[in-house]
């Protein structure tokens, strides 16, 4: 495995107890210039897991709280005038950062939300007609609480969940998890003892690097098969876009590019197609009765034929 991810895992092990396949999945993302909705009911570890992220990395981070009142121009910034120069001055919202922690981005109103399409998908920010690109790295990482749907938050809709490049439910610790997280917690904080483990120089090269992970024509096939099904599927009212095509195509990259091979397998695809895949799909009234999003993605996983062996 790439020596950057075993790293991580262990510096996050310290703060973030038994989440070995988040951190990864985290950092697959990352290296694919992707963004990431971590989705959980309250006291899982959301934010915990972002901050503590961002701190592995020496860049700037910043955090939003979202609430109902938070308006664009809290997210982006202004353009405010000075009296005592006479004149307009730009003032750069907490958007300009390198990780941007979106927290409960379902609690901010459709305006509010709006206000990052532009930045998750072109990097840059348009403040009062002028436009300002972010330095790279830049990646959002947002949370939500899914038990709060009906108390004052809006859903976010299809345009901005197809910008996140995967989604992630946390879930509960297992009994043994959370014991080893009341004796981590009950002196001190871990957080405050974390160093950073690699710069945005870094970084950006493992961007680069990744992008060279070879995928062959049966791979890319494989891929298409996926998403088509998708798109044909009785219990899927809208399938997965052709973003979503790319999306699982870097995060297969990415997946072989940190458990160390030069090329995409089958099983790299399998295995991310239900976090790439899921918050893309909109199922017809009858299959969100029945089934979620993960469970459509892993019925069309089973009907589309693994290709055996994949052509590098």
């Amino acid at each position: 495995m790439l020596k950057q991810v075993e790293q991580l895992k262990k510096e996050l092990s310290n703060v973030i107890i038994g989440k070995d396949e988040v951190v990864e999945l985290l950092f697959i993302s990352l290296l694919n210039k992707g963004h990431v909705l971590l989705e959980s009911v309250p006291g899982t570890g959301k934010t915990m897991l972002a901050k503590s992220f961002a701190k592995t990395m020496d860049a700037s981070f910043k955090r939003i709280q979202f609430t109902p009142d938070v308006l664009p121009s809290d997210v982006t910034g202004i353009q405010f005038f000075n009296p005592k120069e006479q004149n307009f001055e730009l003032r750069p919202g907490p958007i300009m950062t390198n990780i941007l922690l979106a927290d409960e981005i379902n609690r901010a109103t459709p305006r509010t939300q709006s206000s990052l399409l532009e930045v998750m998908e072109e990097r840059q920010v348009t403040i009062d007609g002028q436009t300002l690109s972010i330095p790279g790295p830049f990646m959002v990482i947002a949370t939500q609480n899914p038990i709060e749907s009906q108390q004052g938050t809006f859903p976010l809709p299809e345009a901005q969940m197809d910008r996140f490049f995967i989604q992630i439910d946390l879930g509960y610790p297992t009994k043994e998890e959370e014991k080893e997280i009341m004796n981590k917690y009950r002196l001190d904080e871990p957080i405050k003892q974390m160093t950073s483990l690699y710069s945005k120089e870094e970084v950006l090269e493992l961007q680069e690097q990744v992008k060279q992970v070879k995928v062959s024509s049966v791979v890319e096939d494989y891929i298409l098969e996926i998403v088509h099904m998708t798109r044909n599927h009785e219990e899927i009212e809208l399938g997965v876009s052709p973003r979503g095509t790319l999306a699982l195509m870097r995060a297969a990259q990415g997946s072989a590019f940190v458990n160390g091979r030069e090329y995409v397998t089958p099983e790299d695809v399998k295995k991310m197609a239900p976090y790439v895949l899921s918050h893309r799909l909109v199922l017809t009234m009858e299959g969100s009765l029945k089934k979620t999003n993960k469970q459509v993605v892993i019925e069309v996983l089973a009907r589309v034929v693994v290709p055996v062996e994949a052509t590098i």
